[in-house]
Formats: structure tokens, sequence, C-alpha cells
């Protein structure tokens, strides 16, 4: 529900079971739904999801002191992927190449990032850090929106 309202504030135990099968669901039905609108992505997909949550992983345990787990952070961006999947609903129902698909993209991408580092921060109690981790965070759902886009 954190990635739906984003403006809520996230529960701290929120990631201490992480699930890992909800963002392998979204990242197939991201890939079905650029399939949808004659984009066969899958192995960008899984690629730039892999190297990103790598880097993720790397850089959020450089910059906290508790550190956090691989399936947490395999977890929280996977599902944070929900924005991502409507970018790509709406790119099978129309063009996404002129001023209104650049708007979607930026409201999802935004909307993305805040929800993933909304909830790394606070799962790491990195308050002050916010801006910090969403910028990452906002790189990676941006590829993915460029890949929604072209």
């Amino acid at each position: 529900m954190t990635v739906l309202n984003p403006s809520k504030a996230a529960a701290t135990t929120s990631m201490d079971d992480p699930d890992l099968a909800g963002p392998l669901i979204f990242c197939l039905g991201f890939g079905s739904l650029l399939l949808l609108s004659g984009k066969i992505h899958f192995g960008y997909i899984y690629g730039v999801g892999l190297i990103g949550t790598a880097a993720m992983y790397t850089l959020l345990n450089l910059m906290s002191v508790n550190g956090v787990s691989a399936s947490v952070t395999v977890s929280v961006l996977g599902y944070c992927m929900l924005p991502m999947c409507f970018l790509a609903s709406c790119s099978a129902l129309l063009s996404l190449k002129g001023t209104l698909g650049i708007i979607l993209c930026g409201i999802t991408v935004f909307w993305a990032a805040f929800s993933s580092s909304k909830l790394f921060v606070s799962v790491l109690a990195m308050y002050d850090q916010q801006p910090l981790v969403a910028y990452p965070c906002a790189i990676l759902y941006g590829i993915f929106a460029v890949l929604t886009v072209f």
C-alpha cells in the first residue's frame, strides 16, 4: 500500500519479511504490457533490474549504518515497479512520444522513485538522506521509462 500512496507514512516493520514473488510478477507484468505495444524487452528488463538492484544494494550499504539485505533491496525496487506497469499499460493504448508521454513518464518516475526511497529510508532509518536515495532510484526507473517510450 505504501507504493500506491507514498504520502502516507511507511511502516518500519514492513520489510521484516521481504517477498520476492511480487517483484517477479511485476517485472513479468511490465514486460507483458510492453509486449502488447510491440516491444520485446524482457532481457533488458531483467538485465537493468539485476544491475540496478546490485548497484542500489551496494549504495545503500555504503550510506547506512545498519546495512540492508539483498532480498529487501529486490523487494522494494520490484514492488515500486507498479507505476512503471501503469506507464506500460498507457503505452499499449496511446503513443508516449509527445508532450503527454513526457508528462506521464515524469509523473511515474517521480512516483516510483519517491515510493522506493521512502521505503528504503524508513527501513534503514536514514530520514535526512531521502533525496540522496531517491536520485539513483529515479535514474533506475527512468531507464525503465525510456524502455517504455522507445
